[in-house]
């Protein structure tokens, strides 16, 4: 059983919920899903889901997600409603919609990324329980699965690898190195929605480092919520997915009672 919201939290849920035009943004790994060795193997809680559906159908509310992963691999595990925005590759791809263009690399792009690609799939041939992962714009590599010594060697290694390589952007996360020819992150692709949907209060939740770049753009009436351990920009704190599931049962109460008044 989780421990239950703080005072100061379900606080700033309600001054959140009251706005005229709310977003809620969420991190899916880590946040909406526990953490898995196997990334196809992540879904999101039941709680969670079904309180992000029960949101994008209140007046006046986006649903968004801000993955990390490819938008490919976000919809075959999150399952988003057709109502909820995308944003994956950390920024690189964005779904607002039908209408909305699709990435396109350029030629240059394109040639580093296959030798970023090779370098990494170099170093997962040479780490027994690295990973390698595709992404349209980036190769990402995971070392969940190996054991500590082997997982620190062969992100250097990899880090070494490309230094060479003009054009390509490193991010590190939970247990995994992600190499980019699209500079983008979480915070960029969380204010180009605010500003397309015309937010006057944001809450975003997220486990990861990669999710301080959207906690650090936040401001009053927006939330900042980070899920677990660590450094974070964000004002608020809980321990586990599964407490997510009562901040987003708890906004659709506020949210709802706001919407009827």
């Amino acid at each position: 059983m989780s421990e239950p919201l703080s005072p100061e939290l379900l606080s700033a849920l309600a001054t959140a919920a009251a706005t005229d035009t709310l977003l809620v943004a969420l991190d899916f790994d880590g946040t909406m899903s526990p953490l898995v060795d196997r990334a196809e193997d992540a879904r999101a809680l039941p709680g969670s889901a079904a309180a992000l559906r029960e949101l994008a159908q209140i007046p006046r509310t986006t649903t968004a997600l801000i993955s990390g992963r490819a938008l490919d691999s976000l919809r075959a595990v999150a399952s988003p409603e057709p109502e909820t925005l995308l944003i994956g590759s950390h920024g690189a791809e964005t779904w607002t919609g039908p209408d909305g263009a699709p990435l396109e690399l350029t030629p240059s792009q394109t040639e580093i990324l296959q030798r970023a690609t090779d370098a990494v799939r170099k170093v997962v041939d040479a780490h027994p329980g690295t990973l390698l992962e595709l992404k349209p714009a980036g190769v990402v590599l995971h070392t969940r699965t190996a054991d500590a010594e082997t997982a620190e060697a062969a992100a250097s290694v990899a880090r070494t690898e490309v230094s060479s390589l003009d054009g390509v952007h490193l991010s590190d996360g939970k247990n995994v190195l992600e190499l980019s020819v699209v500079q983008a992150d979480k915070g960029t692709g969380l204010e180009s929605l605010r500003q397309l949907v015309g937010a006057t209060a944001v809450v975003f939740a997220g486990d990861d480092v990669t999710d301080e770049h959207a906690l650090k753009t936040l401001t009053a009436p927006d939330v900042g919520i980070k899920v677990g351990d660590g450094e974070t920009a964000a004002n608020y704190r809980i321990e586990s997915p599964e407490q997510l599931v009562q901040v987003l049962e708890e906004l659709v109460t506020l949210r709802r009672a706001g919407a009827r008044a």
